[in-house]
């Protein structure tokens, strides 16, 4: 059986779209010999739809989608995601499900078994868990066939497992010799090889082919790599599509071989790749063509406008220096100099005048030489709203610029620095932006020297560094990672050799400034627990313990 695996990269709710995406595609495998063309998890209305699926005209969208491409495709067998309806009294409407369809014939129909609900999942919501099925005879093969999570249950990968079935041991029991899991498996830093890890593992435990079909692209903050792959009964990789782009990859069972297109080889890079799909994809779906981003002169701005380049095109950037009285002059240059190696708009809207006019009028007995919150912030509301303005006026979208660690901590202002349609770089803390950027420059330099080896800055008051306020950013960023990833206790965090004091300091920080982060821009989630839907936590708290 030779198989066409296809990594399609779906609008949620655009069903003339998929329609296309999959009879095109179909084609295209028949036309390459294949006897069967696999679609990733919803591939008829994209993943994940959310409360769309509250609304009966979506449904029935979805239901009319189907019943079109059984009638439009023949020649070749198509196993592709969708909803179906749940026929029975009591439980939830609908089901996640998956279906094989021939010459206008549905031969079989799978429904998701295990629902996830952690992080940004919350399926349970609106699906019916799938009762077990058998294995479909197809081309001299017993095919089992999966939906994502029903193979991220094996007790042999997971020391605590979520749920009490295992959908992948069932079917192999019942005599499956290939499996197919269709899938939207999201991206984060360090999964992809965890994920390869626990393929090969169930292929070569049950001596099975197993067969992956990911989406791929950027649904709001979620983003999917794609990295569809076959693992033969050793667990080797012998087929692999590309990772963050539409496509096709080919598989025969006759002989084992499939395609090997080129992967990524590192986090950092793959990290980049995932940040430029998503803006991309972010800004396009939403209706925009062009952003608009702020440069400062410091690292995170500047790497949010390579991003844009990289996602858009240069043409379709525009970039802000907005000075005030504290701006160092290095940075007039260095601004220009960054806009001038990316090729993009830049224009220079000077707001020390603005700022001069909001002091004059709320804080008149103001010390220019020790300037308090209240001057800082607006600063950096000055320059939020002016970016808004040219939102408006350009029907661009603004790309906020900060990261991961000056969010956690609330370094950062409302209705100012936060303003924006899109947090870029929100989930990348700050020593990773650093590393980013080195690998940008690698070849020759992008972003200038300068501004990857001076001191971060807000440049809100005289000679300020970030430093002035905050631990460093290496001490920050290991102290995140076993708080927000991890979820360590302080005591835990003191235990693993953090400073106490920096713990304590860092931690009331990130508790305090929950309610920043929810009227934050939505942002790109690239590390295990993003700050957003994946991370819910009460505004109004206490964690008081005995």
């Amino acid at each position: 059986m030779k198989i066409a695996i296809f990594q399609v990269n779906p609008l949620i709710g655009d069903f003339k779209r998929q329609f296309s995406l999959i009879v095109e595609g179909s084609r295209r495998a028949m036309e390459q010999g294949c006897d069967l063309a696999v679609f990733p998890e919803l591939a008829l209305c994209g993943y994940p739809p959310r409360d769309l699926l509250e609304y009966g005209a979506f449904v029935t969208a979805n239901e009319k989608c189907l019943a079109a491409l059984v009638k439009e495709v023949h020649g070749i067998g198509v196993i592709c995601g969708l909803v179906t309806g749940n026929p029975d009294e009591t439980g939830k409407a609908l089901f996640n499900s998956a279906v094989l369809f021939e010459d206008g014939r549905i031969l079989h129909t799978a429904n998701k078994q295990l629902l996830p609900t952690y992080d940004v999942f919350d399926e349970q919501r609106h699906f019916e868990p799938g009762t077990a099925t058998q294995p479909v005879d197809y081309k001299g093969h017993r095919i089992g066939l999966t939906i994502c999570e029903d193979a991220w249950n094996d007790k042999d990968v997971f020391r605590r497992r979520l749920y009490a079935r295992d959908p992948v041991a069932q079917l192999v029991r019942d005599g499956a010799d290939v499996l197919i899991n269709i899938a939207a498996s999201p991206f984060h830093k360090g999964k992809r090889v965890f994920r390869d890890t626990m393929l090969a593992t169930l292929a070569r435990k049950h001596k099975v082919t197993v067969v992956f079909a990911n989406q791929v692209g950027g649904n709001d903050h979620i983003l999917f790599d794609g990295a569809s792959a076959v693992f033969d009964v050793r667990g080797q990789v012998v087929a692999r599509a590309a990772e963050f782009a539409e496509d096709m990859v080919l598989y025969d069972t006759a002989d084992g071989r499939g395609e090997m297109h080129p992967v990524i080889g590192s986090d950092t890079e793959a990290v980049l790749q995932a940040l430029i799909m998503g803006t991309r994809d972010y800004v396009t779906k939403c209706g925009f063509r062009k952003a608009v981003i702020g440069l400062s002169g410091g690292i995170d701005s500047a790497l949010v406008a390579y991003i844009a380049v990289q996602a858009l095109g240069p043409e379709q950037i525009a970039t802000i220096f907005m000075p005030s009285r504290y701006t160092s002059p290095d940075n007039y240059q260095d601004t220009r100099n960054l806009a001038g190696n990316l090729g993009v708009d830049y224009s220079i809207i000077p707001i020390d005048g603005l700022y001069q006019d909001f002091v004059r009028l709320l804080v008149p007995d103001a010390d220019d030489t020790a300037l308090s919150l209240t001057e800082q912030n607006l600063q950096a509301r000055i320059r939020g709203t002016l970016l808004m303005g040219v939102s408006n006026r350009d029907g661009c979208l603004v790309l906020s610029t900060g990261n991961k660690s000056e969010l956690a901590v609330g370094y950062c202002t409302l209705y100012g620095d936060m303003n924006g349609g899109l947090a870029v770089i929100s989930d990348v803390p700050k020593t990773l932006v650093y590393e980013i950027c080195r690998w940008i420059n690698r070849e020759q330099e992008v972003i200038p020297m300068r501004i990857l080896e001076k001191a971060p800055s807000a440049e809100l008051k005289p000679d300020q560094t970030d430093q002035d306020d905050l631990p460093p950013y290496e001490v920050i960023d290991a102290i995140l990672e076993g708080y927000v990833e991890k979820a360590m206790s302080v005591d835990e965090l003191v235990a693993a050799g953090h400073d106490p004091q920096a713990v304590a300091d860092i931690t009331a920080r990130v508790d305090r400034n929950e309610y920043k982060r929810h009227q934050a821009a939505p942002g790109l989630k690239v590390t295990p627990k993003a700050f957003g839907e994946g991370r819910r936590f009460p505004l109004a708290k206490r964690f008081n313990p005995l």
